[in-house]
């Protein structure tokens, strides 16, 4: 017998092992439809624990109010976290008033005596320097009575674009409980 025929020769149950281990092999492969279901539950996963924290950690809030201009634009979209509630004098919060969602800047909080006068705003009776506001602060003839002392839970908001703006001269302090959160990131509309 030549040497090629011998090889083809195998011993009783060696080409049953073969197929065996074969076939296991095939079974450990999973099918296409098996992997397409796990690449969705995969995706549905992550969709979820995006919602999850969307709704309740995080916020987006499409802005259609240009009282905060030029800092937050009509049509900016921003995002906001909603348990951080310890604002500071500058801060940016989402609050909602008679209805509609509005951006304010914290200008006073709790324990700040606020008046707004001729010259301007005044906290604590220091006149406030505020580069990054064009318009002057004024006081509303039907708006609340100055000087105020803002209330522990509270902090007294302004609009950037001062002028005709609802805000805290109108609606006085605001309770913290009652803000959505602090703005932390603006995407403006033309980088979309």
């Amino acid at each position: 017998m030549s040497g090629a025929k011998r090889r083809a020769y195998r011993r009783p149950g060696e080409a049953t092992a073969a197929v065996r281990a074969a076939g296991k092999a095939a079974e450990r492969r999973p099918s296409a439809m098996r992997e397409l279901l796990g690449l969705a539950m995969k995706i549905a996963s992550i969709a979820g624990i995006a919602l999850i924290v969307f709704n309740f950690v995080f916020g987006l809030h499409y802005n259609a109010d240009p009282s905060m201009s030029p800092s937050i634009r009509d049509g900016d979209l921003v995002l906001y976290y909603r348990f951080d509630k310890a604002y500071r004098a500058g801060d940016l919060l989402l609050l909602k008033y008679g209805g509609s969602a509005q951006i304010r800047r914290v200008v006073a909080t709790a324990g700040d005596t606020v008046d707004i006068t001729a010259d301007g705003l005044v906290v604590n009776g220091a006149l406030q320097s505020e580069p990054e506001i064009y318009q002057s602060t004024e006081r509303y003839a039907e708006g609340i009575e100055f000087p105020v002392t803002v209330g522990e839970g509270e902090v007294f908001v302004l609009a950037d674009a001062r002028e005709n703006a609802t805000d805290s001269r109108v609606y006085a302090a605001v309770s913290v409980g009652d803000t959505q959160g602090a703005v932390i990131a603006v995407l403006r509309r033309r980088s979309l």
